[in-house]
């Protein structure tokens, strides 16, 4: 066992590290620990993106969660008009049309967390 001190941001923490062979054990560790954490983020991306009939996408420019789905399928929207409304940082950010068209999907649901970029509506 060893201990350490580490400062973070001004706090100070004192942490005990098991060895538990070569040194290799605390690398082998994070990498397990970073993993899951970047796939969750790239999975749902995918299946937003595919979900999508439209040609144009409505996406996402900060991450969130979403708060109200403003426009329904089939219903047509003008450039700047918000098709759903993202809640970051207590803040309510529109998502808006990119340009004028027809609501071809909706890609998420209230509730749903979003990353910056993601596809949550489209567009004819």
């Amino acid at each position: 066992m060893k201990n350490y001190t580490i400062t973070v941001n001004g706090n100070v923490y004192d942490v005990t590290v098991e060895e538990a062979g070569a040194g290799a054990a605390p690398a082998r560790a994070a990498a397990p620990a970073a993993a899951p954490k970047a796939a969750p983020k790239a999975a749902p991306a995918a299946p937003k993106a595919a979900a999508g009939a439209g040609a144009i996408a409505v996406k996402a420019g900060a991450a969130g969660k979403v708060f109200k789905i403003e426009a329904s399928v089939g219903q047509s929207v003008k450039k700047g008009d918000p098709v759903v409304i993202i809640e970051a940082m207590k803040m309510e950010i529109p998502v808006v049309a990119p340009e004028d068209g027809t609501v071809a999907s909706i890609d998420s649901a209230v509730g749903d967390p979003v990353e910056a970029g993601a596809v949550l509506a489209t567009l004819n």
